[in-house]
C-alpha cells in the first residue's frame, strides 16, 4: 500500500483528501456488536482501526471519513444510515482511497431487530439529502482477451505440498520415510505462520500417524479425501494470458473473471493473478489453466474475444452470509443463504467508484447491490454537479441484481462488471426512467431469481402463486423466463459498449410498461415508452445466452389479476413498439438505430426485435440457431409506413469457434468441414441466418458466409420462420447479397419441408410467404420473387421451380388482403384464383380459435379474380381489407352464400392510427377491389395517402341454408391469361454465383425455360 498522504506514484493535493480535512476528530470505537453509534450534528470523525458495532447513523451535520492508512480496516455493522445532511467519506475522486477497506454488513433475516421501514435490514441507507462519496483506487474494469487461451489439463502428481516456508514436496504415497520428514518440516514451523497445503491424487498411502497427528493439529480433516488434480509446480500449473490493453491497477492476488465464448455461460472461469516479472505490458500470468476454450480474435470476421473483468477491488462492500439457506422461501429453490448486505438512495448527492461488492443483495422486493429509488433528475438536469455516477464497480456472487435504476433519470453506470448474480442485472424497473446511460458495463452467468415473474424460471414461475389469480396455471414460456442482463423498461436509455456475456435467458432486453406501476403510478401517460425514441445503442455485443442475444419486444402486465384476466401482476404480455418524435404516434417517426451490434453463440435467437422502424447497421451474427428475426408491429402495422431493415451486416451459420466439449451439451458434427463442434438446441435444428418473418423487412448489402446443411438438418442463409401462422409482407425485399462458402442447399430463403422442428408446415404464414430479390444477387433473376412452390394464388405457368428450395421464382405483382369474419369465428377458408380452381389455398387462420373474430392474410397476385369458400355455414359479417395496393391496382373477390340471402354492403376508407373513417358509401352488390390512391413515399406503406380502403359485408342467411356452399371459381370480369403482367423472370446472365455447381444449374434451369 501507499503511505497515507500519497496517491499513486506523486503527492496528492491534501485539500482533496477527505481524510485530510482539518478538524476531524480520531474515532477508535473497538468491536462490541451491542454498540450503537450515533454520529451528530457537528462530529466529524476520522474511523484509523477496525471496528465493530451493531449499527452506525449519521445525523444531520455529522461526517464519517475513513482514513487512508497501511494497515487493512475492516469495519463491521449490521446497517449504516446516512440522514439528511449527513455525510461518509472514502477518498474523493482527485484523491482515490489507496489502502484496503471492508464494509461487512451483518446479520440474520430472521434476527430480532426491528428493521427499517424504508432500507430494511443489512444496509447501507442513504436518505435524502445524505451524502455518500466512495472512490478506490483506479483500476482498469475489464478488457478482451487479445489471443485465443485454450484448454488444458494439468499434469498432476501424488504429493502433498507445504509452500509457506520455501516451497517443500513431500511424496508421501512413495515413501513411508517422507511422513516422517513431513512431520518433522510441521513440528518445526514456527507458530503464527500460515501454511498453505495442495493435495494431489492420494497422499494418504503411507501417511504415518506422526503426520497425521501433526496435519490434524493444523485443522486438516480432508487429508484422506483430496477433492483436486492439480500441479505443484506454480511455473506449470500457471497460464499466460494476453489482453487487449494494459491491466491498470492489476496485481497479484486480485481474481478475475473470463468469459464464455461458447453457448454455455457456465463456461465462465475464474482465475487469480500470479506475480508476473517477465510479462509484456498486456500479458498477465494466472494460477491455473483454462478448463474450455476462450476466445481471443476475430473468427470469420465476427468479434468473438471473451471479455475479462476484473473482480477485486482495494474497498469491498460485502455481506457477511450462513453457510446455507434458513428460513426464506426462496430456500425453496436455492440451497445457499441469499439474505446479502444492499445499499439504497435518496442522497443529495452520491458518487461510488473502484469498489468491490460480494454477497450483496436479497431475495426481497427493493434490497439489491445498488438501488437508486424515485431520485428523479440525477444528472445536471436535478443540479446535481457532477452528475451522479457509478464508475469502477465489481458486483458479483451476489443475490439480486446489480445495479437498479427506478424512477431515477440521468445516472451515469460506466465501467461497471456484473458476474454471478440472481435476477435481472442491470435493471431499469417500470418505465418512468430515462436518459440513463450504461457505458462500458460487462454482465455474466445472469441467474434466474425469484422476485419478479420476468426473473423467474420455469420452476420458480409454477410454484410462485403470489400474483395469479387462484387456480391459474402458470405458463412459463410466456408469463415469465425473462431473466436478462440488461432490463430496459424504456427505450430512452444510452446503452454503450456493454457487453451481455451470459445469461439464463437474454443479454439486452427491451420492455414496455403500458403504464407505470407502484411508486411510478402516473408519471407518464399510457403508452407513452411504446412510442418513445430509443436512446444510444452502439457498439454492444451479446453472446452465451439461452435464449437470445437481444429481445425488444413485449410488455408487461400492469393490471392485478382478476377473473378475466388471471395471469399475475407483472407476468410478460404483448406489446408493439412504434418509436415517433416526441413519444407522440401523430408526429414523424424516428427509426431506432442498433449499430455495430454483436451476436454470437446465442442458443436461440441472435436478437428478435418487434416493432415499427428498427434498423440495424453494420452487425454482426454468428453461430446462433437463428441470428435475427425482424417482426413488425401488428397485423398490417398500426404504424403504417414503417419498416424495418438490416444493413452492411454480417452474417455466419458455423464459424470456426467449435466449442469444447462437456457432458450434456449438444455436441455433433457440423460446420464446411463437418467436424465436431457445439450446437444449440438440437443436433437436427434448422439454423437460419436472416429470418423472415412478416413484414415489410429490408436486407442490404449483406454477406452470409459459412451456412452449410447436412443429412437430417436443414440450414439456411436466409428462411422464412417455420410453423408461422401470421402474415408475410409482399414488400420484404433483398438487395447486393454476397455469399461466402454458401452451397445452394444451403442458400434457401424458401425452406419448406415437413421434418424435426417443422411441424407440418400447415399453417397459414408457412403457406402464404415470399420474398421480392430487386436486383437478383439471390435468386439470380433481378425483380423476381420467391414463392411456395405449391401456392397457385402466386404462381403462374412461367415461374421457374427451385427443388433445392421447395420453392419457385416467379416475376409478378403482388399485394395483401386481409379478411376478418365474425358470427362465426370458427371457419376454415379456401380461396381459390379462376385460373386455377383446382389448386385452393386453404388457410385456418392466425388467431387462436377462442377468439371472437377470425382473420386471414393471403397474398394475392393483382389484376386477377379469387373466389372465397368455408368449410361450414358461411360467417355472417366479413370485412375485407386490401393492403399494399396503389392507385389503379385492383383485384376480383366472389364471396359464396346461400340463395335467399340478404346484404348490407359498407365500403369506407380508414384511418387506423386517428380510426377516423374518411369515407363511407353504401352499395348494392359487391364491388370490385380498387386501390384508392398513391402510396407514401417509401414503398412499405400498407395504405394509401387517403386511408386503407375496406368492405364490410354483414350477411343474413336463412336458415335452411346448406352449412356448406361450394363452388367453382368464378371467372374475372377483366378475364386475361394466368401469365398476364406476369412475364417470365429474366436471369442475369453477368451475374457469378457460388460455386460451378449452382451456375450450371442456373443455366440449364435458364435453358429451359427461356
Amino acid at each position: 500500500n501507499e503511505p497515507a498522504g500519497h496517491c499513486g506514484g506523486g503527492q496528492r493535493e491534501e485539500e482533496t483528501c477527505p481524510d485530510k480535512e482539518p478538524g476531524l476528530q480520531t474515532w477508535l470505537p473497538g468491536h462490541s456488536e451491542d454498540h450503537r453509534v450515533t454520529i451528530g450534528r457537528g462530529q466529524k470523525v476520522l474511523l484509523r482501526a477496525s471496528a465493530t458495532v451493531h449499527s452506525l447513523e449519521i445525523q444531520s451535520g455529522g461526517k464519517l471519513v475513513i482514513a487512508d492508512t497501511h494497515r487493512p480496516i475492516l469495519l463491521r455493522t449490521r446497517h449504516i444510515l446516512i440522514g439528511a445532511g449527513g455525510e461518509v467519506h472514502v477518498g474523493s475522486p482527485d484523491c482515490p482511497y489507496r489502502g484496503n477497506l471492508t464494509i461487512s454488513l451483518y446479520g440474520r433475516s430472521d434476527d430480532p431487530d426491528t428493521e427499517h421501514s424504508y432500507f430494511g435490514q443489512k444496509y447501507i441507507g442513504v436518505g435524502t439529502g445524505g451524502t455518500l462519496e466512495i472512490h478506490g483506487a483506479p483500476k482498469l474494469s475489464w478488457t478482451f482477451l487479445n489471443r485465443t487461451l485454450l484448454p488444458d489439463r494439468p499434469t498432476a502428481t501424488r504429493a502433498t505440498c507445504v509452500p509457506a516456508v520455501g516451497v517443500s514436496r513431500f511424496d508421501t504415497y512413495r515413501s513411508q520415510n517422507e511422513s516422517v520428514r513431513l512431520a518433522d518440516f510441521l513440528d518445526a514451523v514456527d507458530p503464527g505462520l500460515v501454511l498453505v497445503m495442495v493435495v494431489n491424487d492420494e497422499a494418504s498411502n503411507n501417511l504415518e500417524d506422526t503426520a497425521r497427528n501433526s496435519l490434524s493439529q493444523l485443522g486438516s480433516r480432508h487429508i484422506l479425501r483430496p477433492q483436486a488434480y492439480i500441479s505443484i509446480d506454480s511455473q506449470s500449473n500457471s497460464s499466460i494470458v494476453e489482453l487487449a490493453e494494459p491491466p491498470q491497477g492489476w496485481g497479484p492476488g486480485d481474481r478475475i473473471v473470463v468469459a464464455s465464448t461458447d453457448y454455455s455461460m457456465h463456461q465462465a472461469e475464474e482465475f487469480t493473478l500470479l506475480p508476473c516479472p517477465g510479462c509484456s505490458a498486456t500479458q498477465i500470468r494466472v494460477a491455473g489453466t483454462a478448463q474450455f476454450l476462450h476466445v481471443g480474435e476475430l473468427v470469420d470476421g465476427v468479434d468473438m474475444r471473451a471479455e475479462v473483468g476484473l473482480l477485486t477491488r482495494n474497498i469491498l462492500l460485502r455481506g457477511e452470509m450462513q453457510e446455507k439457506c434458513y428460513g426464506h422461501h426462496a430456500c425453496k429453490f436455492f440451497s445457499f443463504d441469499t439474505f446479502g448486505g444492499h445499499l439504497k438512495r435518496g442522497f443529495k448527492a452520491a458518487h461510488v467508484s473502484g469498489v468491490e461488492l460480494h454477497h450483496m443483495g436479497q431475495q426481497s422486493m427493493g434490497h439489491y447491490p445498488i438501488h437508486f429509488h424515485m431520485n428523479g433528475d440525477v444528472d445536471e438536469k436535478g443540479g446535481y454537479h457532477p452528475p451522479t455516477s457509478i464508475q469502477n464497480v465489481s458486483i458479483h456472487h451476489s443475490f439480486s441484481r446489480c445495479v437498479t435504476i427506478h424512477g431515477s433519470n440521468g445516472l451515469l453506470v460506466k465501467d461497471v462488471v456484473g458476474y454471478d448474480i440472481l435476477g435481472h442485472c442491470y435493471f431499469t424497473e417500470d418505465g418512468p426512467e430515462e436518459r440513463n446511460t450504461f457505458d462500458h458495463c460487462l454482465g455474466l452467468v445472469v441467474r434466474a431469481g425469484t422476485l419478479l415473474p420476468s426473473d423467474r424460471d420455469g420452476k420458480m414461475c409454477r410454484d410462485i402463486t403470489s400474483d395469479a389469480y387462484p387456480g391459474y396455471v402458470a405458463n412459463p414460456r410466456q408469463d415469465c423466463s425473462a431473466t436478462s442482463t440488461f432490463w430496459i423498461a424504456n427505450p430512452n436509455n444510452n446503452l454503450v459498449n456493454c457487453s451481455a456475456a451470459g445469461s439464463e435467458e437474454t443479454g439486452f432486453w427491451f420492455i414496455f410498461h403500458h403504464v407505470p406501476t407502484g411508486p411510478s403510478e402516473g408519471m407518464y401517460t399510457p403508452g407513452h415508452t411504446e412510442h418513445t425514441p430509443m436512446g444510444l445503442f452502439i457498439n454492444n455485443r451479446a453472446h452465451s445466452n439461452n435464449r437470445a442475444g437481444m429481445i425488444l419486444d413485449n410488455g408487461v402486465k400492469t393490471t392485478k389479476a382478476n377473473n378475466k384476466d388471471k395471469k399475475p401482476y407483472l407476468s410478460l404480455v404483448a406489446s408493439r413498439y412504434g418509436p415517433h418524435q416526441d413519444a407522440d404516434p401523430f408526429k414523424p417517426r424516428v427509426p431506432a438505430r442498433i449499430h455495430r451490434f454483436i451476436a454470437y453463440k446465442n442458443m436461440d435467437q441472435g436478437a428478435w426485435l418487434r416493432g415499427g422502424d428498427v434498423w440495424l447497421d453494420e452487425c454482426q451474427f454468428a453461430d446462433n440457431a437463428i441470428s435475427l428475426t425482424l417482426a413488425s408491429g401488428g397485423t398490417f402495422p398500426d404504424d403504417d409506413g414503417s419498416h424495418q431493415q438490416v444493413v452492411n451486416s454480417v452474417f455466419v451459420g458455423e464459424s470456426d469457434n467449435r466449442g469444447t466439449f462437456q457432458p450434456g451439451q449438444v455436441w455433433g458434427p457440423g460446420g464446411i468441414d463437418l467436424k465436431g463442434r457445439s450446437l444449440p438446441r438440437a443436433v437436427n435444428f434448422p439454423t437460419r441466418g436472416m429470418q423472415v418473418y412478416d413484414g415489410p423487412v429490408r436486407v442490404h448489402n449483406c454477406t452470409f458466409r459459412k451456412f452449410s446443411a447436412l443429412e437430417g438438418r436443414h440450414t439456411s442463409a436466409i428462411g422464412f420462420r417455420l410453423n408461422n401462422s401470421w402474415q408475410t409482407c409482399p414488400n420484404n425485399n433483398v438487395s447486393q447479397l454476397t455469399f461466402d462458402q454458401v452451397p445452394v442447399t444451403a442458400l434457401s430463403a424458401v425452406l419448406w419441408e415437413v421434418g424435426p422442428f417443422f411441424s407440418l408446415m400447415q399453417r397459414d404464414g408457412d403457406k402464404t410467404a415470399l420474398l421480392h430479390d430487386t436486383d437478383g444477387s439471390l435468386s439470380q433473376y433481378p425483380g423476381a420473387y420467391l414463392v411456395k412452390e405449391d401456392n397457385w394464388l402466386l404462381r403462374h405457368p412461367d415461374c421457374i421451380d427451385v427443388p433445392e428450395w421447395r420453392g419457385a421464382i416467379c416475376s409478378g405483382n403482388y399485394a395483401q388482403v386481409y379478411i376478418q369474419i365474425r358470427n362465426p369465428a370458427s371457419p376454415v377458408m379456401q380461396i381459390v384464383r379462376d385460373e386455377y380452381p383446382d389448386r385452393p389455398l386453404t388457410l385456418e387462420g392466425a388467431v387462436a380459435k377462442k377468439k371472437h373474430y377470425q382473420q386471414f392474410q393471403p397474398v394475392v397476385t393483382l389484376y386477377k379474380g379469387y373466389t372465397v369458400h368455408w368449410d361450414q355455414a358461411a360467417p355472417a359479417e366479413v370485412t375485407i381489407w386490401i393492403i399494399n395496393f396503389n392507385k389503379d391496382d385492383w383485384i376480383n373477390v366472389g364471396l359464396c352464400y346461400p340463395r335467399g340471402t340478404t346484404f348490407t354492403i359498407l365500403s369506407d376508407l380508414h384511418d387506423r392510427a386517428t380510426k377516423v373513417t374518411r369515407k363511407t358509401c353504401f352499395v348494392s352488390q359487391a364491388s370490385l377491389l380498387k386501390g384508392p390512391g398513391p402510396l407514401p413515399e417509401g414503398g412499405f406503406s400498407f395504405c394509401s395517402l387517403k386511408g386503407c380502403e375496406r368492405v364490410k359485408i354483414t350477411a343474413v342467411i336463412p336458415n335452411t341454408a346448406p352449412q356448406q356452399l361450394h363452388v367453382p371459381g368464378l371467372p374475372t370480369a377483366r378475364g386475361a391469361p394466368p401469365w398476364w403482367r406476369c412475364p417470365c423472370p429474366a436471369n442475369c446472365p453477368t451475374t457469378t454465383w457460388y460455386g460451378n455447381t449452382h451456375a450450371d444449374y442456373c443455366y440449364s434451369v435458364s435453358g429451359e425455360y427461356l
